[in-house]
């Protein structure tokens, strides 16, 4: 993989004065059709290269007047304005696919897509980031092969960097920017991840990489943006799920982002019966006690989770129990502590919940209703009380159980 070197900020000019040159093609191309009124009779016109060159000239001189997006627009959206005298913009960047940016404020580094913080350093999003990536690496016996989907700040990522295990590590983002640049703020917790010998970095849609690809991985890890974002709800669908299982050796384990936040209850039961239609021994885990991001795990061929097993690979391994442990997992009952529920568990709860397909694309609109609410505590009590400790899910010893247990009431 070629090295990712951070871009000039003066770069970031290039897709406006393209986009100024191109509409100047254009306009000079409609210069070379002349009509008299009849189709049939359409004939090329004459035009001299003075007109040609001065539209060029104007477009040029009209693209060199148009301005960079202020930072603070490109991190917040409509929201801008709240944060004037407040943030820091440490970058802002105008990609192929969406404007990016990367903000400070109090010792908090976060990461912007289209005026919407997608990931940061903050205690609770690094938990939720490092559980995407640890979850699934320590469900399975031991991963060599994983896909990313979507890069963020790279800290699911890099959740598989300190594995001796992992062989290769598939990164798949559509927009440039984000591994070449917004990455860079955050090497510290992602260790530093799109410069690793085993990564391999593809700029592609998700589902046409994964389409496409005949690669098959021990551990996929999927975190979309919102699904009221337009095109991301294709990425919660259960063709989607059912095209990512194909793509998981046996044993493989699948992690997937549900957001409690900017959601409603139907939009999560949605999301999570749509998964379990796929992953029917699925399992939900939260962030923290009252958390607002869930992790939804499914296993190509379902098999009990080791507890005892994971404990002792943590000591084993000092990088990945470091890993957990600077997000708030001392132990491996810690970790899945976090324990939310299961597809069988759950069932009434979800009963009658709209199962998301390609066809409809229902979750988009449906999400899109309630992108302002803030309704994380009432969604996850209510899912919560379904929760009881799995007897069959988790093989442990007798003072894993017992502590789990307590952790579970």
């Amino acid at each position: 993989m070629k090295e990712c070197a951070v871009l000039p900020q003066s770069t970031q000019s290039t897709p406006r004065i393209l986009g100024v040159f191109f509409s100047a093609v254009s306009a000079v191309s409609g210069f070379f059709t002349a009509s008299d009124g009849k189709r049939s009779e359409e004939k090329p016109a004459r035009l001299g290269a003075a007109p040609i060159l001065a539209t060029f000239t104007m477009a040029w001189l009209l693209a060199e007047q148009i301005g960079p997006v202020p930072g603070l627009l490109a991190a917040f959206g409509e929201y801008a304005a709240n944060e004037i005298g407040h943030t820091e913009i440490l970058y802002a960047g105008e990609g192929m696919n969406a404007s990016v940016a990367v903000s400070q404020w109090e010792g908090v580094r976060s990461f912007h897509v289209s005026g919407k913080v997608e990931a940061s350093n903050d205690r609770r999003d690094m938990q939720l980031q490092r559980m995407l990536g640890q979850l699934p690496a320590l469900v399975h016996p031991g991963p060599r092969s994983v896909l990313v989907v979507g890069c963020g700040a790279g800290v699911t990522a890099g959740s598989f960097v300190p594995y001796s295990s992992v062989e290769r590590i598939v990164i798949v983002e559509i927009e440039p920017l984000i591994p070449q640049v917004v990455v860079q703020f955050f090497r510290q917790e992602n260790y530093d991840v799109v410069h690793d010998p085993r990564v391999k970095v593809i700029y592609d849609d998700a589902r046409h990489y994964v389409l496409t690809t005949p690669e098959t991985f021990d551990v996929i890890t999927s975190d979309p943006i919102h699904p009221w974002v337009k095109g991301s709800a294709s990425l919660y669908t259960k063709e989607y799920f059912e095209l990512v299982k194909r793509h998981l050796n046996h044993g493989g384990v699948l992690s997937q982002w549900v957001p409690l936040y900017e959601s409603s209850l139907a939009v999560v039961r949605s999301e999570i019966a749509t998964f379990f239609q796929v992953f029917p021994e699925g399992t939900v885990w939260s962030n923290e006690p009252l958390g607002s991001d869930l992790v939804l795990l499914g296993q190509a061929a379902w098999s009990p989770i080791d507890v005892d097993g994971i404990e002792e690979r943590l000591n084993r391994s000092a990088p990945v129990a470091a890993s957990l442990r600077d997000v708030g997992f001392s132990s491996a009952v810690d970790l899945l502590a976090t324990y939310a529920g299961r597809a069988a568990d759950m069932q009434p709860w979800l009963a009658g919940a709209e199962i998301n397909r390609d066809r409809n694309l229902r979750l988009q609109y449906l999400a899109g209703l309630r992108l302002r609410s803030n309704d994380a505590e009432a969604i996850y009590s209510s899912m919560i009380g379904w929760r009881k400790y799995p007897d069959n899910l988790f093989l442990a010893s007798k003072g894993s159980r017992q502590a789990l247990e307590r952790a579970l009431e």
